[in-house]
């Protein structure tokens, strides 16, 4: 029984620390399998459905990863970085509520816990976000370097 509660325990700490780590490919995994959803009702198949999501996905996160890194101002990041962490919220949400529901607590605590978890996991995609640096295109030619 007691293994039972700390394996119990070991797998939430990691499923939450998945849930943080990956919140930030909320948006991506989101286009990724509306994409391949589409595909197959298309009539695409198992095969072009998956390539279709996998490239929909790609192509989204490729997208959202080079606006941050190309635009300078504070505005337009921010738009880019909350574009991105809206999904992530939402995914925060659903995971505390339903970690609150197992726990049995009631439907206003639920929704509590859920709020709670909406704020933590949209603020960690914020701030995985926000670490993307904006890249210099145009050379440092008073300091005699040509760095991008």
């Amino acid at each position: 029984m007691l293994l039972a509660l700390i394996l119990i325990a070991a797998v939430t700490i990691l499923l939450c620390w998945l849930l943080f780590a990956l919140a930030s490919l909320a948006l991506p995994l989101f286009v990724a399998v509306v994409a391949g959803q589409a595909a197959w009702h298309g009539g695409a198949g198992l095969f072009g459905a998956f390539a279709v999501g996998v490239i929909a996905g790609g192509a989204t996160l490729f997208v959202g990863q080079f606006l941050l890194a190309t635009l300078r101002g504070t505005g337009s990041r921010l738009a880019v970085a909350l574009l991105f962490a809206a999904p992530a919220a939402v995914a925060g949400f659903s995971a505390a509520r339903g970690i609150a529901a197992m726990g049995g607590a009631t439907t206003a605590w639920q929704v509590v816990l859920g709020l709670i978890g909406t704020i933590c996991v949209s603020a960690t995609a914020l701030a995985r976000l926000g670490e993307a640096q904006p890249v210099r295109i145009y050379p440092v030619a008073a300091e005699g370097r040509f760095d991008a």
